[in-house]
């Protein structure tokens, strides 16, 4: 696995050379600590992509506020730097939210979502407590409640500087509806019953607005349904990219 630093962005590049480009997108507040389950799972077969998106992990803060569509732009530019022009994306919450607006905009060849907010959220990010308690019930995944410890919740909102405090007002008000409306690539959107963050009506209806889109549903998983079912969501999206 070789950890890199372009244009700022600190990212891990590992897998399979000659695999299809999977760029992995984390939540609010995390890293690339949250994404590399899934993207170990798939190394074998996939060219494995984890960012720290900026302004988290060891990736640059923004010098300025950003908008979802500064990251997206970024992100383009950092794909055009790897010679990846059609990537997969997998973005979970946050990272989805941008995943769907790259998807709105640049050609991706698939798209997986995962508790992705999309409208305005009725609720503030701070499900710190629901989260620990769901992360610790998923065996092999204790370790990673202690990474979310310091990158999950109200507290990461306390204490992360003015400039991504005013990002994440940015990110919870922004409205992208109506680029989703745009999306043309297969879109798997991966859900659990109990997502306190981003309600389980948000699936459907992004299921709904993508022309070519299908949901998978985990039943009483959390925020982090794709974490807590990690060998199902591993099969599900080698399926969905290969079908």
């Amino acid at each position: 696995m070789q950890e890199k630093i372009t244009n700022g962005i600190h990212y891990v590049e590992y897998g399979n050379k000659e695999g299809k480009p999977i760029l992995f997108l984390h939540g609010w507040g995390q890293n690339i600590e949250m994404m590399k389950p899934v993207g170990d799972g798939l190394q074998k077969d996939y060219r494995i992509l984890i960012v720290d998106l900026p302004g988290f992990g060891k990736s640059e803060e923004p010098k300025t506020v950003w908008t979802l569509y500064d990251y997206v732009e970024e992100l383009h530019k950092l794909m055009m730097a790897l010679g990846v022009s059609h990537p997969i994306l997998f973005g979970h919450s946050f990272g989805g939210k941008i995943a769907l607006l790259y998807a709105s905009k640049y050609p991706v060849s698939k798209l997986v979502v995962c508790g992705s907010p999309y409208r305005k959220e009725i609720k503030k990010i701070s499900m710190k407590t629901k989260i620990l308690k769901g992360l610790k019930k998923v065996p092999g995944l204790n370790a990673l409640s202690n990474t979310a410890k310091k990158h999950i919740g109200s507290k990461d909102y306390r204490d992360a500087s003015p400039r991504m405090r005013e990002i994440l007002v940015e990110h919870v008000n922004l409205d992208i509806t109506e680029e989703v409306k745009k999306i043309s690539c297969p879109t798997l959107i991966i859900w659990g019953t109990n997502d306190a963050a981003v309600p389980l009506e948000c699936a459907y209806e992004l299921e709904k607005y993508i022309s070519d889109a299908g949901v998978v549903i985990y039943p009483e998983a959390t925020h982090y349904a794709y974490l807590e079912n990690l060998k199902k969501t591993i099969n599900v999206v080698r399926v969905f990219i290969e079908s």
